[in-house]
């Protein structure tokens, strides 16, 4: 009866931290096939993980040191992507997941670089907004921030 006690509550922890991090990996997934369709140009690709009614905004310093706050829709992106000339590579490298999830409401914090025609340009932190719908994790908003010359990977040049 004591082992009971013991291990129906372990059972449950076990469980527990196996569904999580089964629901953390597909939030992942997500926003990795956002990306693939990103450096593909597949714009239908980026477009099957992202809600219709999806806010984009980035914030960054300008060159005088103001804090500076844009939002585009997401047509700028897809049609960024969608008209990338063919001697241009994009290369967005996340290098870090900080997941967090209740419910059908997730976040996820990326620590990313991005790299032009193979030169480092700059690297800041995506942070995505996700919900669960219909079984599938969609992409609700994403505000990422852009530094320059503070990226400890990208000055090592990987």
């Amino acid at each position: 009866m004591l082992k009971a006690i013991f291990f129906l509550p372990m059972l449950f922890l076990v469980s527990f931290g196996y569904a999580q991090n089964e629901e953390e990996a597909k939030v992942k997934t997500t926003i990795e096939t956002f990306f693939e369709g990103f450096h593909k140009g597949d714009t239908t690709l980026m477009k099957s993980v992202m809600m219709k009614e999806i806010t984009m905004q980035t914030a960054f310093f300008n060159k005088k040191g103001e804090g500076v706050f844009v939002e585009d829709g997401p047509e700028k992106l897809v049609n960024a992507i969608a008209n990338r000339p063919e001697d241009q590579k994009w290369d967005e490298r996340l290098t870090n997941f900080n997941i967090q999830i209740d419910a059908n409401m997730a976040n996820a914090w990326v620590d990313y670089e991005f790299w032009f025609n193979d030169k480092f340009s700059h690297c800041g932190v995506n942070s995505f907004q996700l919900v669960k719908t219909k079984g599938k994790w969609k992409i609700i908003y994403l505000i990422d921030s852009r530094r320059r010359g503070s990226c400890k990977s990208a000055e090592k040049g990987n």
